[in-house]
């Protein structure tokens, strides 16, 4: 279980910050920027969900369930898999999550019209606010790519493919909520020139 007694501790007044395991890293590193942008996509799924819960309830559910799971994700990250021996079980991505958003990408997705161009941002104020998580995702994942290649850096199979399917949940939910509102909002190529 989290305590927190103290919000500030100046431990990261020297641009460090600790992993769970111990070892300090810059606050520059990979690792910290992938785990902050995972933190920062979750921010914006909390402005989603607010917007959501009116909307759709159901949705508002799985959102929430999914906020929780990039906590889970930050923890993952947040402990690299050094293949030596902890003192606790780390938190880990598993592919249940995985499946989990994968259903419920399927259950959304399945009342929507085939796309017969691309959707520009916008639309009801949870869907504007969907997209903007969604892009933040495509950011956190490309930062974790990023890590895994890294030399002696690892990132699990699993929340790689959470990050990746979490972007097309985030698609997919912004137009399910646009659908009941009255449509996608489309690109029309050309229309500004």
């Amino acid at each position: 279980m989290v305590r927190l007694n103290r919000i500030y501790t100046r431990t990261g007044d020297d641009g460090t910050t600790g992993l769970t395991t111990g070892p300090r890293r810059l606050k520059s590193d990979l690792r910290v920027e992938a785990y902050g942008t995972v933190d920062e996509t979750n921010a914006c799924i909390g402005l989603a969900r607010l917007q959501a819960v009116t909307e759709d309830a159901d949705l508002g559910t799985m959102l929430g369930r999914i906020s929780n799971d990039l906590f889970d994700l930050g923890a993952d990250l947040s402990t690299p898999d050094t293949g030596e021996t902890l003192a606790f079980e780390p938190l880990r991505i598993v592919q249940a999550q995985v499946d989990r958003l994968e259903a419920e990408i399927d259950q959304l997705n399945a009342s929507l019209a085939p796309l017969r161009s691309f959707v520009l941002p916008g639309g009801t104020p949870a869907a504007a606010h969907l997209h903007l998580a969604r892009t933040v995702s495509r950011r956190a994942e490309r930062l974790m790519v990023a890590l895994a290649q890294s030399e002696g850096e690892t990132v699990s199979p699993p929340a790689l493919k959470y990050v990746n399917r979490l972007s097309d949940f985030l698609f997919v939910a912004s137009r399910y909520l646009n659908a009941k509102a009255g449509g996608d909002v489309l690109w029309v190529p050309g229309q500004t020139r």
